[in-house]
């Protein structure tokens, strides 16, 4: 069995993050203003939460959705779920997405996925990629991110750190599964402060580095 057969599994704890990333997904199509909404997805496996949240959002003509992914058969996978569903404004990218030129050419993101991610890296690395959310995204976007909550719980520095980028809280669920993961939902404020920007925005970074890393995964299962 491979791990995402689980989120196949209604009892499984990647089902129950499952539906809770496509609830506020769906949310965040439906708050996002009139017009086009950018959704960018890292590490998007097999595409299950932006394209089961698509196939029948009512917004789902105005996405245009990246979905970054370095696993080439999950990346298949991923495409043809959009095709099967029709979803036509879903681009599935093989690319590391730890590389910010991976997919420095979408950004900014109106709603940006950090699914399945920060259970796999280093404290640094998810430091920085919160403080780089803010340069990833627009104005009013909405950061969807997962963490599992097993000690030491990690997940209150995180809401942190995503507070002193510029993101209000919108939501934190904590629903109890054997990984106890984590579903937190920021909007990227108006204004960011302005430690935030000590460094020259990582999108123009991207744009001119292919080495503009955020992160890179430590080699243990992906279960957050």
């Amino acid at each position: 069995m491979r791990w995402h057969d689980a989120y196949d599994d209604p009892a499984s704890a990647l089902s129950t993050r499952l539906a809770l990333v496509q609830a506020h997904l769906s949310v965040a199509l439906a708050a996002a203003p009139d017009g086009p909404i950018n959704v960018v997805s890292l590490c998007a496996g097999q595409g299950r939460d932006v394209i089961g949240v698509l196939t029948a959002h009512p917004r789902r003509d105005d996405v245009t959705a990246l979905l970054v992914e370095l696993d080439t058969a999950n990346a298949q996978t991923a495409r043809e779920r959009a095709v099967a569903a029709a979803v036509t404004g879903v681009t599935v990218r093989v690319a590391d997405a730890g590389i910010v030129a991976s997919y420095a050419d979408a950004l900014p993101a109106d709603v940006l996925l950090l699914c399945g991610i920060f259970g796999n890296l280093s404290d640094g690395d998810i430091e920085r990629t919160v403080t780089a959310a803010a340069d990833m995204t627009a104005a009013g976007s909405t950061v969807i991110w997962t963490r599992h909550r097993r000690p030491p719980d990690l997940t209150g520095q995180i809401r942190s750190w995503f507070a002193a980028a510029g993101f209000q809280e919108l939501a934190f669920d904590t629903p109890v599964t054997a990984t106890m993961t984590g579903v937190g939902v920021h909007r990227r404020q108006l204004s960011v402060p302005t430690a935030a920007h000590d460094e020259a925005p990582l999108t123009d970074v991207a744009r001119s580095s292919a080495d503009a890393r955020l992160f890179t995964f430590r080699p243990r299962p992906p279960l957050a």
